[in-house]
């Protein structure tokens, strides 16, 4: 079992740096402290795969990333004609290597479930790859036993969000060999910072899944709520999943 906690990105505030020592770019910094981030800036705009070779270089060998699908995809085309967009994206993300741990597909809130389009789009992807996939849907047509089962048959873990935007969603779904969750900040989204009580049950949540490979995302970054509400939370699990490695990169 591992356990990853981490951001949506990887800045380091101001007041925050005496938490990040040493010298370094901020995610040189932060990956000797936490063990994964995702990538959200994929979703708004391209990057070269030097860029994601040059990521992968800056962090330790058993440090993972997450990468958010871009919105041409999921949000302008909505899963469908994506065969060119997809293959442009796999092939500049691809520059992470053995650091890309899950590709994300974040759906729009109005995206409702057809299970033609989903059915094509996921074949497709899984046709061209073969490692961990997360989606988030965000519409109450997703949370069916149709949905859920076209997921898991395609090996596909539905992610469990806060706050919740349909009932069922703040749970994990879809393909169980995989949880990952992301905390948007509750009760506003983005915004809010989590107590110490919600961090204490989350880390119950996160020991107590029996998935193989269990990931957390703080995405309340609006306020810089984020970073510390990770520290928090991945202090309290990772005695249970052993401790980030050393970084080989010095910058």
């Amino acid at each position: 079992m591992a356990f990853r906690v981490g951001t949506a990105g990887w800045s380091i505030a101001t007041p925050l740096a005496a938490s990040f020592p040493d010298e370094g770019t901020h995610l040189v910094r932060y990956g000797r402290r936490l063990p994964c981030a995702e990538i959200d800036s994929s979703f708004w705009r391209p990057h070269r795969r030097t860029t994601y070779e040059r990521w992968a270089a800056s962090v330790p060998p058993d440090f993972r990333f997450s990468v958010k699908m871009p919105r041409v995809v999921t949000h302008q085309k909505r899963l469908t004609e994506t065969g060119d967009d997809v293959s442009r994206f796999l092939d500049e993300s691809a520059g992470l290597g053995d650091r890309l741990g899950v590709l994300l597909v974040q759906l729009p809130p109005g995206g409702r479930f057809s299970p033609e389009i989903a059915a094509s789009f996921f074949d497709d992807l899984r046709r061209r790859f073969d490692g961990m996939i997360a989606c988030e849907p965000r519409h109450k047509g997703w949370f069916t036993p149709e949905a859920e089962q076209l997921l898991t048959d395609r090996r596909i873990a539905r992610v469990a969000a806060d706050p919740a935007p349909a009932p069922g969603a703040g749970e994990p779904g879809g393909w169980r060999g995989l949880t990952y969750r992301r905390l948007h900040g509750s009760p506003e989204m983005y915004i809010s910072d989590y107590s110490p009580e919600r961090l204490a049950a989350f880390a119950t949540q996160l020991r107590e899944d029996p998935a193989d490979e269990i990931w957390c995302i703080l995405d309340n970054t609006a306020r810089g709520c984020a970073l510390p509400n990770a520290l928090t939370l991945w202090a309290d699990v990772a005695p249970t999943a052993g401790p980030p490695g050393k970084s080989t990169q010095g910058e």
